[in-house]
């Protein structure tokens, strides 16, 4: 078996060598020509994978380790019998982890109280659910709304309208979608930032193009009181200068990115692959991630505490910080530069395997926040 794979799918070789051999190669320019004798073609959301570059191949199935799928073009693969698997809420814990640490940053540089915000999320899918979850289990008001079902009368969603009409902080999870009643591309267009609250925070951790990022440059040349937190851009992987320069925070599409999240979606690529060429897959891809230390917490700062052990295991500012360097650099091949942050980026672990000892009267919220105590 002939395994063509993006080379930064983590474990690639430790998961998928004993199946046959495998080439790797950068995901964003592979072609055509390095498919055209492979099995099993492996991605990341980078490939576009469609007619033109499985056409003539031998390819038998596709599998992709992230949550989206909107850069494979499914319906090609059915009409030609090639297998698909995606790796559906793989990550999505660890977006969560940067959803809810950026708010913690956020909420001690601008003064407010986390606890006392209501919570826009549009799109309530796997990071969705999970981040109403989480910010549920603190007490924080959330609001749900969900432009798939726009016109369903659905328990726990409202329309969109009157989340943007009430929320303090909204946080964006859709696909992408370019068709149907309610398309997700441009959702958040010139009229619709137009609408957000005065000091309100805006996050997009789902895909560039749901924000109209022209329009949201303009917006925020006019409206410095709010907040935009972007993790993926409209163009990626070119980016806007001028719009880097007024997000509050930006990063590489890396919300995802945690060591945990890329283990998880190689599972289960592994598994469907072995379940699709009717393999035993006998090796434990989880056992590959190494144990985390646990960190320890001082109850007797009160919730400065769990904001502590929160920004010890991830603080955006960081990220931020790489990404402005790299993207301003003079001479900067920035697309090559963008991509290359994602390649190298530091391992990070998620709240969720994180032990925290002397957790004392916290413990409610640091379990809340995700930790393990």
């Amino acid at each position: 078996m002939k395994i063509v794979a993006d080379e930064n799918i983590t474990f690639i070789h430790d998961v998928f060598d004993g199946l046959g051999e495998v080439e790797t190669f950068a995901g964003r320019s592979i072609s055509a020509e390095q498919v055209k004798d492979a099995d099993v073609l492996l991605v990341r959301s980078v490939t576009q994978v469609n007619k033109s570059l499985l056409n003539g191949s031998n390819v038998k199935f596709v599998g992709t380790c992230t949550i989206g799928t909107d850069h494979i073009d499914q319906g090609y693969l059915k009409q030609q019998g090639i297998g698909f698997s995606a790796a559906p809420g793989c990550n999505a814990n660890a977006v969560v982890d940067y959803v809810v640490s950026t708010l913690a940053v956020l909420s001690q540089q601008q003064g407010f109280d986390l606890f006392k915000r209501c919570v826009g999320i549009v799109g309530v899918g796997n990071v969705g659910s999970r981040l109403k979850k989480r910010l549920e289990a603190l007490g924080i008001r959330c609001l749900c709304a969900d432009p798939l079902h726009e016109d369903q009368d659905i328990p726990g969603l409202v329309h969109l309208d009157q989340l943007v009409a009430e929320a303090d902080i909204i946080s964006l999870h859709t696909p992408l979608t370019h068709d149907g009643e309610h398309p997700t591309y441009h959702l958040f267009s010139e009229q619709m930032l137009a609408r957000l609250n005065s000091n309100s925070i805006l996050v997009n951790t789902g895909r560039g193009p749901v924000i109209d990022n022209e329009a949201l440059l303009a917006f925020l040349k006019k409206r410095p009181d709010v907040s935009a937190v972007l993790d993926v851009w409209e163009h990626e992987p070119e980016v806007d200068l001028p719009l880097l320069e007024l997000v509050t925070f930006g990063t590489p599409h890396i919300a995802g990115y945690s060591l945990d999240g890329k283990v998880a979606g190689t599972r289960m690529i592994y598994d469907a692959l072995c379940r699709f060429f009717n393999l035993s897959a006998a090796l434990d891809v989880a056992a590959l991630a190494p144990d985390v230390e646990p960190i320890s917490c001082n109850p007797g700062v009160g919730e400065e505490a769990i904001f502590e052990a929160l920004l010890s295991c991830y603080d955006v500012r960081s990220d931020d910080a790489r990404f402005r360097t790299v993207m301003v650099a003079e001479n900067s091949d920035r697309s090559g530069s963008f991509d290359t942050l994602r390649k190298n980026y530091p391992v990070r672990r998620e709240l969720g395997v994180t032990a925290v000892t002397d957790c004392g009267d916290l413990q409610p919220l640091l379990s809340g926040f995700g930790f393990k105590c």
